[in-house]
């Protein structure tokens, strides 16, 4: 692999004060890592270097045929002064899997991984550490040929961003208030559903404005053929506690296989609760909803890691779920979750890295 070369700024942003609070999304740190890649070349030039704007030809292929890939994780400061990245491993395979469904190149791990650490330990001093902050990574690729015509780009661009951040919803770990979506659809099987590209998520976006105006925090999404099975909320995946048992929509092809939706599942599989994927209808879910079978509900992601849900609206119908209070086992995914993150607890070999 090229060594990354490294290339400081001359002239340093003003960090965040410890007492203000941050709203995801909104800052960004001094420097971006950078490698670019050409047809019967491939990648070459890795690079940290100052944040800095782009300058892309106005017929770059990006811009009219969508091809893009982007990923999120997360990088936190453990009380001894380890800076430690939650199971990349996973990211950078699931970018690789959305590469391919993109006919993008994809990105070697050892490079990929070593533009992570890279680029986080020579910004480490933006890393937050009041509780509930992290520093949000944001790695993503575009397509650069300056061509209008339908075909994979021969030149593309991969970088990786950093944001210092706060809670992901403004209420924190209050249980959030979910829509189910009956008009509009999101994704198909056969489509593009489990890749994390743009595409999947601007179609989402009506929808999430409704709900929005409709004092609703997030959309939950039906499937794209029958409007009748549970598949994934807009920046989320989801999970049903109903008569004790954890139920969440199986990988179809239209879902996105989240980080924290896995490291769900073997947690929950390692303390003895038990975990079905399968597919769930929205009349089951109404049903134990109405019927109080359903004890728990809860949203999983890389952006609000577990988010409890406290009320569920399908159609006219408004479901309190755990009389809108964080259920038992959420709040202990959340707390086993996070302190393994930040190195304060003890979690399943492979799923910290140290930076």
């Amino acid at each position: 692999m090229e060594k990354i070369r490294i290339e400081k700024s001359a002239c340093l942003k003003e960090k965040p004060g410890k007492d203000n609070p941050l709203t995801f999304g909104t800052i960004f740190t001094d420097h971006m890592f950078e490698v670019d890649y050409e047809e019967g070349k491939g990648w070459y030039d890795p690079r940290v270097v100052p944040y800095h704007k782009l300058e892309l030809d106005p017929s770059s292929m990006v811009f009219h045929y969508g091809q893009e890939m982007f990923e999120g994780l997360k990088a936190y400061k453990a009380e001894d002064g380890r800076v430690l990245l939650f199971r990349p491993d996973k990211n950078i395979e699931r970018a690789n899997r959305s590469n391919r469904r993109l006919c993008m190149p994809e990105i070697p791990e050892d490079l990929f991984l070593e533009g992570l650490k890279t680029v986080v330990s020579v910004d480490q001093d933006w890393i937050p550490t009041k509780p509930g902050t992290s520093l949000y990574i944001r790695p993503f690729m575009i397509a650069t040929d300056p061509f209008l015509g339908v075909r994979p780009s021969n030149t593309y661009k991969f970088m990786i961003i950093l944001s210092p951040v706060g809670a992901y919803y403004a209420s924190g770990l209050d249980p959030v208030k979910i829509w189910i979506e009956d008009e509009y659809v999101r994704a198909v099987k056969g489509g593009i559903g489990e890749a994390k590209t743009g595409g999947n998520y601007v179609a989402s976006l009506a929808s999430q404005v409704k709900a929005h105006d409709e004092g609703y925090s997030q959309v939950l999404w039906l499937d794209g053929v029958q409007r009748k099975y549970i598949e994934e909320v807009g920046a989320m995946n989801i999970f049903f506690k109903i008569n004790g048992v954890v139920i969440t929509p199986e990988l179809n092809g239209s879902i996105l296989p989240g980080v924290t939706r896995d490291s769900v599942i073997a947690l929950c599989k390692k303390w003895g609760v038990a975990v079905e994927e399968r597919k769930i209808s929205v009349d089951e879910v109404v049903s134990a909803a109405r019927s109080g079978a359903m004890e728990e509900c809860f949203g999983t992601g890389t952006a609000a890691v577990i988010s409890p849900v406290g009320e569920l609206r399908f159609e006219e119908d408004r479901m309190s779920v755990g009389g809108g209070r964080i259920g038992e086992l959420t709040q202990k995914l959340y707390d086993s979750i996070t302190g393994i993150q930040l190195g304060k607890a003890e979690g399943p070999k492979g799923w910290v890295v140290e930076v």
